[in-house]
């Protein structure tokens, strides 16, 4: 059996896996970072720990050097925490869960799949900002996440077209959080996150992308602290249309809710049409997460505003599955 755990800042999701086959699932909410371990602890006595061979855990940041799914010894560790300035709401969590199920089952062998392994793929003219080469050093990038879901996108469009897998996809994760990749080959060529994961598409409650003498502004306005919780917290369909559920948006029915829609596809549109660029052309289309899978009418405004390059081509709807794709990583390498 193997135990999958993806740690979050207030809560924390476990997977238990028979091979590749998910046979049982849990999640427990508001604990904080510092409640992971009580939670493991119990999660493991109501049989989340019988028979395991080995835990994978989902980390978000893995920085420029980890890129592949590994164990987990004091090395990775120490990598991983000198990744926390870079995603200081996330692998905190992370690591919290990693070094409470080690004390937990100190034999257990562990291993990490990181957000930002897929993109390692990038050319560096993509992940590279314009800065000087001191500043690049200090890790200011362009890294990318939500890897594991498109890591399963390509999995899953693959075993669906009997193991061929379109050379041009665009791949749309669209969710609380939502980016957009251009995979080649199966493999990352650009994707729309960059240093952190408040770039680019309009999100629930992040702004997406915005000038940076803007967030210069907002942090002489408001501090630092003040301008990190209104482009993380505050904006997105929530600045715009007061809720930051599109279910919410669409039964709303306010101008302000319908303009965030509207934003929102916009925006994907937009980005979307880069992210074909960065490919030199698009031979299929893929939607995942919460409002890539539910919600058609987003999809359908998404393809509409696309129809002049992607009418006629296939559109798959996946079905996430990063804790799967952990699972089958992990499965690989042991």
């Amino acid at each position: 059996m193997l135990l999958v755990v993806n740690a979050g800042s207030s809560s924390l999701k476990v997977a238990l896996f028979d091979g590749a086959v998910q046979v049982r699932a849990a999640q427990v909410g508001e604990i904080g970072t510092d409640g992971h371990r009580a939670a493991l602890e119990r999660l493991l006595a109501e049989g989340f720990g019988r028979g395991l061979t080995a835990a994978g855990h989902r980390v978000v940041h893995g920085g420029a050097d980890l890129t592949a799914t590994c164990r987990i010894d004091a090395g990775v560790l120490a990598r991983i925490e000198a990744c926390v300035p870079l995603a200081p709401l996330h692998n905190p969590a992370n690591l919290a869960a990693i070094r409470a199920l080690a004390d937990l089952a100190p034999d257990l062998p562990q291993f990490a799949s990181f957000d930002t392994g897929f993109h390692a793929t990038n050319p560096e003219v993509a992940w590279r900002y314009a800065l000087p080469a001191a500043v690049e050093a200090e890790g200011i990038r362009r890294y990318g996440f939500h890897g594991l879901s498109y890591a399963a996108i390509v999995r899953k469009v693959q075993e669906n077209g009997g193991g061929v897998l379109p050379e041009s996809l665009l791949a749309l994760h669209l969710g609380n959080g939502a980016s957009i990749c251009a995979i080649r080959g199966g493999r990352s060529v650009a994707t729309t996150m960059g240093y952190s994961p408040l770039d680019g598409l309009t999100m629930g409650t992040r702004s997406g992308g915005i000038d940076g003498n803007a967030v210069l502004r907002l942090a002489e306005l408001h501090g630092i602290a003040g301008a990190a919780r209104i482009l993380n917290r505050e904006s997105g369909l929530l600045g715009l249309g007061g809720a930051s559920d599109m279910r919410a948006l669409h039964g709303a029915g306010t101008a302000a809710a319908r303009f965030a829609v509207a934003h929102f596809c916009y925006w994907a549109v937009r980005h979307a049409g880069s992210m074909i660029a960065a490919m030199g052309g698009l031979d299929a289309v893929a939607f995942t997460g919460g409002i890539g899978e539910n919600d058609a009418f987003v999809r359908g405004e998404i393809l509409r505003g696309l129809a002049f390059v992607a009418a006629g081509k296939p559109v798959f709807v996946i079905a996430a599955e990063e804790e799967r794709q952990i699972a089958m990583e992990v499965l690989a390498l042991l």
